[in-house]
């Protein structure tokens, strides 16, 4: 006796609800919601300037939005735990952008060839024994 599964077939979102997506960095992880609305942008209940208040952490949040011209059109809301503040700013720009793909496939290449749609899988290498750090070995000396 056999079931047959019938695949699931992607349905793209509608214009009134939310999508979810998780965006990750070396220990940051930020679970992100956009919805249809005037732009306003929140970070562990905060506006965004407040939680981020460096020019440079702003920019890297609102990057997809602005590489898709979406600033004004959609209300965005981040819960961020782990990481630092950098760290923390480049998961929230992953999962804004995947949430933007989820939202409308046909943003995917525009985000794509940005490289937001790319968790960076970099993260700090572990000390092994016999060296100082993780690569970093003693000094030699011939005598």
């Amino acid at each position: 006796m056999t079931k047959i599964v019938k695949k699931k077939e992607k349905q793209e979102a509608k214009t009134e609800e939310m999508v979810r997506s998780v965006g990750r960095r070396k220990t940051a992880a930020a679970r992100v919601r956009i919805m249809p609305g005037n732009g306003a942008f929140t970070v562990n209940g905060k506006p965004m300037a407040e939680y981020f208040p460096y020019f440079e952490w702003q920019n890297i949040v609102m990057a997809p939005l602005v590489a898709t011209s979406k600033e004004k059109t959609f209300d965005v809301s981040a819960k961020i735990s782990g990481g630092g503040k950098k760290g923390q700013a480049v998961s929230v720009r992953h999962g804004v952008a995947r949430a933007l793909v989820l939202w409308n496939e046909d943003l995917k290449k525009t985000l794509k060839t940005q490289g937001y749609l790319t968790r960076d899988a970099r993260v700090k290498e572990r000390k092994k024994p016999g060296l100082k750090s993780a690569r970093r070995a003693p000094q030699w000396s011939k005598r």
